[in-house]
């Protein structure tokens, strides 16, 4: 392998390594994985599960199923909808959509953990749009989906998954090895989901 050889094949590895960690990360798995961990967490873990199946169908599948529309339509290129004008036209919707699923949990008496989950979701969602709309800034979605998912598991099943935090920190390296992301953004990401989603879902779970 030549000289030049060599490091177009390591670019090309670290490449397909960044890609499947973001999109096997992506925050719509990520969300299924908190809520069914929320889910499963509750007094009664069937009950708990199905509700979780109603917090992924409102902050997942249908925000999902609206990128796939938006991607075969031509509003964006891209299942992570790099564009950030894009993005700002993206995040009501899929605010819409979790808020919806609040509605649904409300009326049907949804236990307080499941409640609060989705409401940390959208108090989230509603901060990340901050910067979107008014600086046209590309806060990372990613890290502060995984961010907020790991503080509110580790509120709901004990300190010690803190210890996976660095998950998050690989997440991020994906993203600026991907060029999505500059290491600004992936750690306000971080912050603004780990801090909104934790306090909220702090706040109606005490």
């Amino acid at each position: 392998m030549t000289g030049t050889a060599a490091p177009a094949a390591a670019a090309r590895a670290q490449n397909r390594t960044a890609r499947f960690i973001t999109d096997g990360l992506e925050p719509r798995n990520v969300i299924i994985l908190v809520s069914i961990g929320v889910g499963l967490a509750q007094d009664n873990p069937l009950t708990g599960v199905l509700w979780a199946l109603e917090a992924i169908v409102f902050a997942a599948v249908i925000p999902v199923a609206y990128i796939k529309y938006g991607m075969r339509t031509g509003m964006w290129a891209d299942r992570h909808v790099g564009q950030v004008q894009r993005r700002k036209l993206l995040i009501p919707v899929i605010m819409a959509s979790v808020g919806a699923g609040i509605g649904g949990m409300l009326a049907f008496d949804a236990p307080r953990a499941m409640l609060a989950l989705v409401v940390a979701m959208l108090a989230t969602l509603a901060v990340l749009l901050l910067p979107t709309a008014l600086w046209k800034w590309k806060i990372s979605v990613h890290t502060a989906v995984a961010g907020g998912a790991l503080a509110m598991l580790a509120l709901t099943w004990g300190p010690l998954l803190w210890l996976a935090y660095p998950l998050v920190g690989v997440i991020a390296w994906s993203r600026i090895a991907l060029r999505d992301h500059t290491l600004a953004q992936t750690i306000a990401g971080t912050a603004a989901g780990t801090a909104t989603a934790g306090l909220v879902f702090a706040a109606l779970t005490a």
